[in-house]
């Protein structure tokens, strides 16, 4: 399928995604604007207050968005999942620019322009509305156009939330190997960049032209945008509450975790009970926002939660590591563990395909002798964990010519383009298939089980009881195969992922 053709089949999906992208980014400036400016104005008249507020601007720039909203997500109001979120996130990388042009633009108003204004008898809040904010009205909505671009680049990142916008895509398409969807997402994204700034700049000439004759619109605008942006709040607000009987779901950020959590979806509201889907969440995301309570359920493999979250120590019975982790999440969370899927997704180590049957590569002690020659490339999850690299190539005494680490999507395009030589991936991908790679055996099992199972808040299993129901039917309901079967037709077949779980649902009937 080429561009032209994907854009035929998937142009109100992407009108839908860019609908979303347009609104985070307004909704967001429109608060930075209702800040930012004021802040301005205010440090150009408390002088011993610049440097620290500028400085806290400054720095609220320079950490990186994913670990924000780890930060964000525990807390009350403008924590959780979603667009409230993805705005307090947006806001904060967006004040800088505003707040800094506001300063420079009234400080750069000529003195005598302002000392003229007072001999006329005009007091500081005349000058101010009547001089110096014509006078800077330019520079600061520079300021906005920069926050505005900038704010279009960071939305991206708002799907790792569930926020939605152009971002599902890129993640998507990093995820399917799909160009189609990078593209779609990336030139979206920079079309509405480039829109954006445009369009600010033929405001920017227009609107400092008109203050500078009529100073008072200043203040009219400004109480414009502090209506539009209540409303926009409230609204936002209003969108994540939850009622009584609406189950949320979240999913990681790969095809399988998305595909698992539709099944709960799906199941549920065929039994008549409102979903909220909070898909495609990154990092740590998910278990933050369980344990928070703006998450029901979600996905999750025994291993995974027996190692990263609870600190344990890798072990290889699969009973006793499921037995530890449903007794623990009880515990310390109040978090429910479901019955084992009947799938394992163990850590897959993979070579690609040409280059096994080259060498006759079988396990991975066959690979050992290779890998001074080779290089790898882990995610940034394997390389963390207890049960990653460090103790992997320390049991298999490997010692790779350069390690990368990097995003575990990317691995796969890495690998299949002979930019790295070794990869650790998931045992149920799609892509093995797809991309004709090659899973090593872990014959010295190393690797923990990491059987597939629901974490679910007891809360929520209290308040649903048909949750309790569907999540006893999805007992053992899933092989290896299966699950990568299912996998394949997302990643390989490039299917919408709602159809063919409807088909492997209406299957089971």
């Amino acid at each position: 399928m080429n561009f032209w053709q994907f854009l035929q089949l998937n142009w109100s999906e992407l009108l839908v995604l860019i609908g979303q992208h347009v609104k985070l980014v307004l909704i967001a400036i429109l608060i930075a604007v209702v800040i930012g400016v004021p802040t301005g104005i205010l440090l150009t008249r408390r002088r011993a207050l610049r440097g620290p507020v500028v400085g806290i601007a400054n720095i609220m720039q320079t950490i990186p968005s994913l670990a924000l909203f780890g930060f964000l997500i525990p807390l009350p109001f403008i924590g959780g999942i979603g667009a409230r979120t993805a705005l307090v996130a947006l806001v904060l990388y967006s004040l800088l620019p505003i707040i800094r042009n506001t300063i420079t633009g009234i400080l750069g108003v000529e003195p005598s322009v302002r000392e003229a204004a007072v001999a006329m008898g005009m007091t500081d809040g005349q000058v101010l509305r009547q001089v110096e904010l014509p006078l800077a009205m330019g520079v600061i909505v520079t300021g906005i156009r920069v926050a505005t671009v900038i704010a279009v680049g960071v939305t991206t990142i708002a799907a790792a939330v569930g926020a939605g916008g152009l971002g599902v895509y890129i993640f998507r398409g990093l995820r399917q190997y799909d160009n189609n969807l990078l593209l779609a997402g990336a030139l979206s994204a920079a079309l509405l960049a480039l829109v954006a700034d445009f369009s600010l700049g033929l405001v920017e000439r227009q609107f400092t032209s008109t203050v500078k004759r009529n100073g008072l619109l200043s203040v009219v605008v400004a109480a414009v945008l502090v209506v539009v942006t209540g409303v926009a709040i409230w609204q936002v607000s209003g969108n994540t509450d939850k009622t009584d009987n609406k189950v949320v779901i979240g999913s990681k950020d790969f095809t399988e975790s998305a595909l698992l959590a539709e099944i709960v979806a799906q199941l549920l509201e065929a039994r008549g009970v409102a979903v909220e889907r909070r898909f495609e969440l990154g990092g740590n995301l998910p278990h933050e926002a369980l344990v928070s309570g703006t998450l029901d359920l979600y996905p999750e493999y025994t291993g995974t939660s027996f190692t990263a979250i609870l600190h344990h120590q890798p072990i290889s019975d699969p009973r006793a590591v499921y037995d530890e982790v449903k007794k623990e999440y009880l515990q310390r969370f109040n978090i429910g563990v479901s019955a084992p899927i009947g799938f394992e997704n163990t850590f897959a180590i993979l070579v690609r395909g040409e280059e096994s049957r080259r060498l006759n590569l079988k396990t991975i002690s066959d690979a050992a002798p290779h890998t001074k020659n080779w290089r790898a490339g882990f995610g940034q999850d394997f390389m963390s964990r207890d049960d990653g690299y460090p103790g992997f190539s320390k049991t298999y005494g490997l010692n790779f010519a350069e390690v990368r680490e990097m995003d575990l999507s990317l691995t796969y395009i890495a690998l299949s383009s002979s930019q790295v030589d070794l990869i650790a991936a998931n045992s149920t991908d799609g892509r093995i298939a797809t991309l004709d790679l090659f899973q090593l055996a872990d014959d010295r099992r190393y690797f923990p089980p990491y059987e597939a199972v629901y974490l679910v808040r007891q809360q929520a299993l209290d308040r649903v009881p048909a949750l309790r129901e569907v999540l006893a039917s999805l007992a053992n309901a899933i092989s290896t195969e299966e699950m990568r079967r299912l996998n394949y037709e997302i990643d390989g077949n490039r299917r919408d992922p709602k159809e063919v779980i409807r088909e492997w649902i209406g299957g089971k009937r």
